[in-house]
């Protein structure tokens, strides 16, 4: 790994502007790093997503709605920190048009075993 690759500021000013992407991509990949994977995303309705193979973090930047995930429906805002475990159906439901979030993948494949 160069040394560049061992440390990095993603500054949301400069990767907002690139969402839409030029195919209208709603979803950027800012980052990598081992299991790690960060993105950037602005769903758009409705918001439909298979089950992902790596656990998952969503950190809610802007706007609110709710997360429809493993028999639940919850509340979020601006601020808030969800959890999904990999493998778990989910999707976001009845958002704001300014719904913006920073999506964190990691781990194995089928997610991590732990209390």
């Amino acid at each position: 790994m160069a040394q560049s690759d061992r440390s990095r500021a993603i500054p949301l000013s400069e990767v907002r502007t690139r969402i839409p992407g030029p195919q209208g991509e709603r979803s950027l990949s800012l980052f990598r790093h081992g299991t790690l994977e960060v993105k950037l995303s602005a769903p758009l309705a409705p918001n439909e997503q298979s089950p992902h193979q790596q656990d998952e973090l969503y950190v809610i930047l802007r706007g609110r709605g709710y997360l429809k995930h493993d028999g639940r429906r919850d509340r979020f805002e601006s601020g808030d920190l969800l959890f999904v475990a990999a493998g778990t159906e989910h999707r976001f439901e009845e958002f704001t048009d300014d719904l913006l979030i920073w999506v964190v993948f990691y781990g194995p494949s089928g997610g991590e075993t732990g209390a």
